[in-house]
C-alpha cells in the first residue's frame, strides 16, 4: 500500500544536491472537503491518511454532466463522510459518474468499490491494479503468516520489532478497503480517454506499484502523475514476501527513463502526494540520480557481508523508528536485489531461520 513511503527516499550527499528549477504555483494545498482549481474543470482535492504521509491527493474533473474522479482515499467512515461533503460541496451535488484508480494501494483504491456499489459510477484502472486490490482483499490474516515472519528474519529484522510484531494484525486490505464487486474498465500504455473536456495519453509506471497509471494531456498542459511523479518526497520501492526477488528500482529506473522523454518544463504535474509543480524533465534526473548514488554507496558499504537492517544508516537521513522501519526495511531489500539481478552482489543465508547476508562482487557500482 501507500503507507509503503520512506521518509525521504535514500539520502543523496549533499554535495551532490544541485539547485532544481521546480516550481510549486499552487503552495496552500486545499483544506478538507475543499477544493483548488488548478486548470479549467480540474479541481484539487485532499483526503487525510492515518498514517505519517497524511493526505492523498484527488482529482475530480469536469465532465458537464458530471465528474470523473482520480483516486478515492481509504475506505473508512470517516473518509466516506468527508466524500459527502466533497459531492454536496465542490462537486455542486453532480454525480461522480467515473472512478480512475492509479494504482492498487488502498490510499489511491480504497473506496472504489463504494463508487460503484453505492453510487453507479464505473471504474477504470489497470489490470494489474484491480487484480492486486481484489486479490489482496481476500487474504485476511489475524497474525503474519509463517511465509511473513521467514521474510522478516530473511531481512535480518530487529529482535524487538520482530518480537513485538508476531502477535500484531498485519496489514490487511479488507480492513480498509471497500468490497470490490465484479467489473472494470481497463486502461493499458498508450490509451487515449477523455477526461474533463481534455484527452490524456495513458502512460504506464513501474517500480513503487506495478502498471501504476499516469495520464499526459495531449495539449501539454497537465499530468495526472499519481505516485509515480512526485515533486519532493521519493515513492517508496518495496521487496515484500509476496515477490521476494523482486527488483523495483529496476522497475523504477526504467520508468522514470521512459517516462523523462515526455517531459518538458511547461506541464503542470499533478501527483498523488504533496503539491503540484512544474520542472518535471529536472525532477526525473534527480529521482534517477538519487538511486543511482544510493546504489554506489551500497556496492563499497557491502565489502563485508551485511544484513538489509545493517544498511539503513547508509541509506536513510534521519533514525528510523518502529513506525518507519517496515517501510525502510522493504525499500533497502529493494536496493540489494536490484545489485543483486545486475549480479554485483551475492547473498548467502548461513542460517535458514537467520539472514540473509548479501556482499558485494565489484568494488564500485558502473553508475550510468
Amino acid at each position: 500500500m501507500d503507507a509503503p513511503q520512506t521518509p525521504d527516499g535514500p539520502a543523496a550527499p549533499p554535495a551532490a544536491v544541485a539547485p532544481a528549477p521546480i516550481r510549486t504555483p499552487f503552495p496552500d494545498p486545499p483544506a478538507p472537503g475543499a477544493a483548488v482549481e488548478v486548470a479549467p474543470g480540474v479541481l484539487w482535492l485532499r483526503v487525510p491518511l492515518p498514517n505519517a504521509l497524511n493526505h492523498v491527493n484527488i482529482y475530480a474533473l469536469d465532465d458537464s454532466d458530471g465528474w470523473t474522479v482520480v483516486d478515492t482515499g481509504l475506505n473508512s467512515s470517516r473518509t466516506r463522510a468527508l466524500w459527502h461533503d466533497i459531492m454536496t460541496g465542490p462537486l455542486g451535488g453532480r454525480p461522480v459518474h467515473r472512478v480512475v484508480v492509479t494504482h492498487h494501494h488502498p490510499d489511491h483504491i480504497g473506496l472504489a468499490g463504494w463508487f460503484q456499489s453505492v453510487h453507479g459510477a464505473e471504474l477504470v484502472t489497470t489490470r494489474t491494479a484491480w487484480l492486486s486490490a481484489r486479490m489482496l482483499s481476500l487474504d485476511v490474516q489475524d497474525t503474519p503468516p509463517g511465509e511473513l515472519l521467514d521474510f522478516w528474519r530473511g531481512a535480518g529484522m530487529d529482535a524487538e520489532i520482530y518480537a513485538a510484531r508476531l502477535t500484531e494484525r498485519p496489514l490487511n486490505f479488507a480492513d480498509i478497503l471497500w468490497p470490490m464487486p465484479l467489473g472494470f474498465t481497463r486502461i493499458a500504455e498508450g490509451d487515449r480517454i477523455t477526461m474533463g473536456a481534455r484527452d490524456w495519453i495513458v502512460r504506464i509506471g513501474n517500480g513503487h506499484a506495478p502498471e501504476q497509471a499516469t495520464f499526459w494531456s495531449e495539449d501539454g498542459a497537465l499530468v495526472l502523475g499519481a505516485d509515480q511523479l512526485l515533486g519532493t518526497i521519493s515513492p517508496n520501492l518495496g521487496v515484500y514476501a509476496t515477490e521476494p526477488l523482486a527488483d523495483p528500482v529496476g522497475d523504477w529506473l526504467e520508468s522514470c527513463t521512459r517516462l523523462a522523454t515526455h517531459a518538458t518544463d511547461a506541464q503542470l504535474v499533478l501527483p498523488g502526494h504533496k503539491l503540484p509543480f512544474t520542472g518535471l524533465p529536472a525532477r526525473l534526473n534527480q529521482l534517477i540520480d538519487n538511486h543511482h548514488q544510493a546504489l554506489a554507496r551500497l556496492v563499497p558499504f557491502l565489502a563485508e557481508p551485511r544484513t538489509a537492517h545493517d544498511c539503513f544508516p547508509l541509506l536513510y537521513r534521519r533514525r528510523i523508528d518502529a513506525g518507519l522501519y517496515g517501510l525502510a526495511m522493504v525499500e533497502a531489500l529493494g536496493h540489494l536485489n536490484h545489485l543483486l539481478h545486475l549480479q554485483l552482489v551475492t547473498r548467502t543465508r548461513p542460517d535458514p531461520q537467520g539472514a540473509w547476508l548479501w556482499q558485494a562482487t565489484a568494488e564500485r557500482y558502473p553508475t550510468p
